[in-house]
């Protein structure tokens, strides 16, 4: 049988909230928009949502045929920054992820654009430690439908995705996988599940409940 873990980005794996607004600024101004500021509390706010929520509530006040635009703009020059500069890892993540890959198979899916999951892969020479991601970015599917294409394309007979809000456990749900929360992140879960309080306790959680 064939066991696979699959990992939210942010909030579970790092937190690049502070990293992702300096870079939205920054692309802004040089756009001449220098009275929109976006701050770590606005990219947190909406932080697992997808592209086109983001570009609605971020720029609200834009015309809506410019705010996609602008969104395209800003994460694109947000997965530069970011594969220069990361973000802030969870303790003991890369010691975890050793430890993880000597018994399951290690999978990504995010709602963020295409290249971000890349970025953060590539920023820390992670690529070795995970078989396959998937992104919203690439098909405007909603999570739910990615984690059962990933699980799919993947063979995978039982996984668990990890992940920190309520989005995530419903997307789970829908896609038919066993949810863990990653309680350490950014949101809570309203069902009993279980909960990781740290990311290096996640094989001992693991050998309990499999």
């Amino acid at each position: 049988m064939k066991t696979g873990l699959i990992f939210d980005m942010d909030g579970t794996l790092w937190d690049s909230s502070e990293n992702v607004a300096a870079s939205w600024t920054e692309k802004l101004r040089a756009l001449g928009y220098d009275e929109l500021i976006v701050t770590r509390q606005d990219i947190m706010g909406v932080m697992g949502l997808t592209m086109d929520r983001i570009a609605e509530i971020i720029f609200a006040r834009q015309p809506e045929e410019k705010r996609m635009e602008l969104l395209d703009q800003c994460c694109e020059y947000e997965n530069d920054y970011l594969r220069k500069h990361g973000g802030v890892l969870y303790p003991d993540l890369e010691k975890t992820l050793l430890r993880l890959r000597e018994n399951y198979s290690l999978y990504i899916v995010s709602n963020c654009q295409k290249g971000y999951i890349e970025a953060f892969l590539e920023h820390f020479g992670f690529g070795k430690y995970f078989d396959d991601i998937e992104c919203y970015g690439n098909n405007l599917l909603e999570k739910g439908d990615n984690i059962a294409l990933l699980a799919g394309r993947n063979g995978l007979d039982r996984a668990f995705y990890i992940g920190d809000i309520q989005g995530d456990y419903d997307a789970t749900m829908k896609a038919g996988y066993e949810f863990i929360h990653a309680a350490y992140g950014f949101g809570r879960i309203e069902q009993s599940v279980p909960e990781l309080e740290r990311f290096r306790d996640l094989p001992e959680l693991l050998a309990k409940i499999i």
